[in-house]
């Protein structure tokens, strides 16, 4: 009886072992060609040998298979060891699709409604002010006229910003504010945050902001748990998602934690790189993640499939389609849009809504993000494909990006019907 209780025990461990990684494929079985993969291969190991990149992991899946998965240069350049497939990465803003996955479970559950104001769950949202330039180069301060919804929050059109880049009164205002001194938690630090001025009338302009963090204070709020714990107990762990959480405190891991160069730590005014081996209190929905490449990849696998992964469903297709479809609507773009040309956003990413314009091919409807330290994924319904990058180079971010873009699209040599002539 203890050898066949001890039996099943393995066999449940394999088994959930081989359930947190995608099932693997040759190139030209999905449709890749494979001396065009290899080409990038060429393209990133040169990089390395030049000393323009640290170390990286690219994973390409097509037909829900990994078909190429490249591992190049070293984790940490000042210790010089091969770089694994295993590394750990921060992530920054690819946290963002997590948390807005997160709070949808909620809206599915109707717990929140996308149209309710943020003050009903945070009360200090209540009577927002927004800050405008006067003629002495100061600003006065505006009664908002609306509130702010958890739309807003998800698509960046909260009138929330961030103060490290641009130079406008309030994010001055942001940066004198001083909001993560002290180590605050994350209810301390979006009470912080709404103390402050907002950058744009709620509603009316995208601009990249600490919104997603205050959805994960609103997730804390509604579920009773901290975001990490929500996130775990419902997204990471059924998901087989085990590295990816708010920092590595696990003496164990903490070896696997990737390093860009010493002199490539910096990715704005006050913006240098976290060390994930001591987290802050603050579980920033935001950009405060660290994940591997074979994690992160299990995510866009289960929402390209419409929400669901190994026979467990996490949310409904519709929503999925909701997301990752253009949600601007009458909002304009602010003078710094990341999304960038052929881009609208969606919720958490942004969305492709013409084939040209863009500076590298793609299909209507692809969308993305990236995250400052120099990860980046993608993901194209049309062809079937995910994409996930991780290294931690803010210099060279968007480099690869459009590298990356440019090459792996000049592989795929067959669409989802039959081969592209």
């Amino acid at each position: 009886m203890k050898r066949l209780l001890l039996g099943l025990a393995i066999a449940s461990f394999v088994s959930l072992a081989q359930a947190a990684e995608l099932p693997r494929a040759d190139p030209a079985s999905v449709g890749l060609d494979p001396d065009r993969l290899a080409a990038i291969t060429r393209v990133l190991k040169s990089d390395v040998d030049q000393h323009i990149l640290p170390g990286a992991v690219l994973l390409v899946a097509r037909h829900g298979k990994v078909a190429y998965e490249e591992v190049v240069g070293s984790r940490d350049p000042q210790a010089p060891a091969p770089a694994a497939r295993d590394d750990i990465y921060r992530i920054y803003s690819m946290s963002k699709p997590v948390t807005v996955a997160a709070a949808l479970m909620l809206v599915e559950q109707g717990r929140i409604a996308l149209d309710e104001p943020v003050s009903k769950y945070l009360p200090a949202f209540a009577a927002m002010q927004v800050g405008v330039p006067d003629d002495t180069r100061g600003m006065r301060l505006l009664p908002a006229e609306r509130p702010m919804t958890i739309q807003d929050l998800m698509r960046h059109s909260a009138g929330l910003t961030y103060g490290f880049f641009g130079s406008s009164p309030v994010k001055t205002a942001y940066v004198q504010a001083r909001l993560n001194a002290g180590d605050p938690d994350t209810a301390a630090f979006v009470d912080r945050l709404a103390k402050l001025p907002l950058a744009y009338q709620p509603g009316t302009t995208w601009d990249y902001s600490y919104s997603i963090d205050v959805l994960g204070r609103v997730v804390e709020v509604v579920s009773g748990q901290s975001l990490y714990q929500f996130e775990k107990e419902n997204l990471l762990d059924p998901l087989g998602m085990t590295d990816t959480a708010f920092g590595v405190e696990d003496p164990a891991k903490q070896g696997r934690i990737a390093e860009p160069f010493a002199n490539d730590r910096s990715f704005g005014v006050d913006a240098e790189f976290s060390d994930p081996r001591h987290p802050a209190r603050f579980q920033s929905g935001g950009g405060g993640m660290v994940s591997t490449a074979r994690d992160y990849a299990r995510f866009l696998q289960m929402m390209l499939n419409g929400g669901t992964l190994d026979g467990r469903r996490y949310l409904g297709p519709q929503t999925v389609r909701y997301m990752t479809s253009d949600q601007l609507g009458t909002v304009k773009p602010g003078p710094l849009y990341l999304p960038g040309p052929g881009y609208r956003f969606g919720l958490g990413v942004a969305v492709r809504t013409d084939a040209g314009v863009a500076p590298f091919p793609g299909s209507v409807g692809d969308w993305y993000w990236g995250g400052a330290g120099g990860t980046y994924m993608w993901v194209d319904p049309a062809q079937d494909m995910v994409v996930v990058f991780m290294m931690q180079s803010p210099k060279q971010r968007l480099h690869y990006r459009s590298v990356l873009r440019n090459m792996v699209n000049a592989a795929i040599v067959s669409d989802a019907s039959g081969p592209t002539h």
